[in-house]
């Protein structure tokens, strides 16, 4: 499993690395104003898509499906699911991009309420938005491929895939801006492309698996409906942060001018440590305990629940510190060049404290849902989902006008804590989650090594003063936290180094 949550995490962070490059040109490019706001509003509906069925619902149900008719009747059979699956969902994302493209100033009515009183920013948005949405089409067969290949244990080219996402999106916007309009048609034709790049990698990194997926006649068999019926409430149960993050969205259209950037901006900061961190254990983690409940290993699967619990923890906390504390600094260093002000970097760094403090508990969603999932309970999910969406939602009108940009972050951070807190307890209540002695002994040791990082960051932010931060006062910064945590997590014996040493002799194994 671990070895699984490495390969995805590297290839995860090559892409968050190459997301801040195309992050930072647009920055430059654009700022935070009124190109910014229509595409990144834009960019929300088929990247909402992308994270519900790349990361969520599809995934969550797929992944155990195929895996158990795998390891149950073989591969034929397994691939004879796939292909179903791929012709009924053929069959219904066409409708809805067909839907999408005519309905499109309906959507956005919805999704960007605060733009209808400003008529060129709503008709760029929904220009935009159209340029993309067919982008939702091939990212969501890219997911049903890479569901494939992750419960084949293959997770290097799923995890790639993203990076063409990037790759296109930098291409588009340094080689095409000049042509189009304005740039933000540029980076939306990008988009668009670089999903078509995705499903033509994954398709062949299937066939060198020795599958090939076949386009049949849609049909619902009896595998295809159960699918879909775990699928379902999944959408909720598993994208519950993203369904979060889009209701911070629309409420940031209802804020000043340049709070959805300001946003944006934070949230893609902040998802760097989730994605790399987060997902890739989660992603990792559903195929290993699917295999073990199906070999009937109910504690193996209690044990991997415990160890990507400690491991999520390990590498969460000490980045959920340094964002939270160093906020303004790390836009300083990112952003702050061109289009985007020094002004506009303390409003995101504000933004940014307040996603940060909510990283361990996004994270620690992205591992407890799988214990649920692997179970084929989608329904536990969905309602503590229903109820945290409706909690985000509250503490955002709440939030609003007081906290303006920093109420929706804040408000996503403490639901995701309820989320995060209710997951465990239904999963302890069944006896599918109870801290080992392992994890009991770790884990408050690991939350007094943050501890103590925290007061040194602040110590060293202190001495920065006020200004502007340079590179060489960030890197400063980024070496204190580092030694802190580490020093004090070695000197406590937080840290379960043993169990890294196996994966890292795997890596040099395969390397060699």
């Amino acid at each position: 499993m671990m070895r699984g949550a490495f390969t995805v995490g590297i290839w995860t962070m090559a892409s968050r690395v190459l997301g801040f490059a195309r992050d930072i040109i647009i920055a430059s490019v654009l700022g935070t104003g009124p190109v910014a706001d229509a595409f990144f509003v834009a960019l929300r509906l088929p990247n909402l898509f992308r994270r519900l069925f790349g990361e969520g619902a599809f995934n969550a149900a797929f992944v155990p499906s195929f895996s158990t008719i795998l390891h149950q009747e073989g591969l034929d059979p397994a691939t004879r699911f796939a292909e179903e699956a791929t012709a009924v969902m053929v069959l219904w994302l066409g409708a809805i991009t067909a839907l999408g493209e005519i309905f499109m100033p309906w959507v956005l009515d919805v999704l960007a309420p605060g733009f209808a009183s400003h008529h060129g920013k709503f008709a760029l948005a929904v220009a935009l938005t159209r340029i993309m949405f067919p982008y939702l089409f091939f990212v969501c067969l890219t997911a049903l491929f890479s569901g494939v290949l992750n419960a084949m244990g293959r997770f290097a080219a799923a995890a790639a895939a993203p990076v063409l996402f990037n790759i296109f999106a930098i291409a588009a916007m340094l080689g095409f801006s000049r042509y189009a309009p304005n740039p933000g048609y540029a980076l939306s034709w990008g988009v668009s492309v670089s999903g078509v790049a995705q499903l033509l990698l994954l398709n062949i990194a299937l066939r060198r698996a020795g599958v090939r997926i076949r386009l049949p006649r849609p049909r619902l068999t009896p595998r295809i409906r159960k699918l879909f019926r775990r699928m379902t409430p999944g959408l909720v149960g598993a994208g519950v942060t993203q369904l979060n993050v889009s209701i911070d969205i629309i409420i940031g259209t209802l804020l000043p001018a340049g709070s959805v950037s300001v946003l944006y901006y934070a949230d893609r900061v902040n998802q760097l440590p989730l994605g790399v961190i987060g997902t890739a254990v989660g992603t990792a983690l559903l195929p290993a305990i699917t295999r073990h409940i199906a070999k009937g290993g109910e504690p193996m699967a209690l044990t991997a629940l415990n160890r990507a619990l400690e491991a999520v923890l390990m590498l969460t906390l000490p980045a959920a510190i340094g964002l939270a504390v160093a906020s303004r600094a790390v836009m300083d260093v990112l952003f702050v060049r061109g289009a985007f002000t020094a002004h506009m970097a303390v409003l995101a760094g504000d933004s940014l404290s307040a996603f940060a403090i909510g990283l361990p508990v996004f994270a620690l969603v992205k591992v407890l849902t799988p214990g649920f999932f692997a179970r084929a309970d989608m329904t536990t999910p969905l309602k503590i989902g229903i109820f945290t969406v409706a909690l985000n939602l509250c503490l955002n009108l709440l939030f609003m006008h007081p906290l303006k940009a920093v109420g929706p972050a804040l408000a996503t951070s403490l639901s995701s804590a309820v989320n995060a807190g209710l997951l465990m307890l239904m999963l302890h209540r069944r006896g599918h989650f109870v801290l080992d002695a392992a994890a009991q002994r770790r884990i408050p040791r690991l939350l007094l090594a943050g501890g103590v990082m925290a007061l040194c960051l602040h110590g060293v932010a202190l001495l920065l003063g006020p200004g502007k931060v340079t590179i060489p006062q960030f890197l400063a910064l980024i070496v204190a936290g580092g030694l802190s945590y580490g020093g004090a997590g070695l000197a406590l014996r937080a840290f379960d180094l043993a169990a890294l040493k196996p994966l890292l002799d795997r890596r040099r194994r395969s390397a060699g």
